[in-house]
């Protein structure tokens, strides 16, 4: 298993450096050009984006980070060397601030703007008011968690 470690950790920090770039992707281009559209063309994209999205690709690298996540948060408790603190604090900031808040507030806002006609006052009430500040707020938090998971699984690598 020692000799595996590493392997772990590196396949970590690309899980989390594919992951932090798509959320970041979305937090300062993607929703500000989608907010720029006419709220049925926004929604519209924004409902095509959440079609496309789960794909293999995207679930290997979500999922897999995740699945990583854990498994290197066990051995940080585990492992007593330097890179403890590093396996444990980015194990928990992707489990936490990316797949937890993901699960929590994305999806569920996804599947209530999935659920609306695009063209519909009551998607464009939810697109407005609703889903361009606290959808984009929460992504800000899954961009910086998977950023600081990232770090993190850099320097316990660093640390081995």
């Amino acid at each position: 298993m020692a000799a595996l470690f590493p392997w772990l950790i590196f396949s970590a920090v690309l899980g989390a450096g594919l992951n932090a770039g798509l959320f970041f992707i979305f937090s300062v281009c993607i929703m500000g050009a989608l907010a720029r559209l006419p709220a049925e063309q926004g929604i519209a994209a924004m409902q095509a984006i959440n079609v496309v999205i789960l794909n293999p690709w995207f679930l290997l690298a979500f999922m897999g980070t995740a699945v990583l996540a854990l498994v290197l948060v066990a051995g940080g408790f585990v492992y007593g060397g330097p890179a403890r603190f590093y396996l444990i604090a980015g194990g928990l900031l992707f489990l936490g601030g990316t797949i937890l808040v993901t699960m929590i507030v994305n999806v569920p806002m996804n599947n209530a703007l999935d659920a609306l006609q695009p063209g519909s006052e009551d998607a464009a009430r939810l697109w407005s008011s609703t889903y361009l500040v606290d959808w984009v707020r929460w992504n800000h938090v899954r961009t910086l968690s998977s950023i600081g998971a990232l770090g993190c699984f850099v320097m316990a690598f660093r640390a081995l």
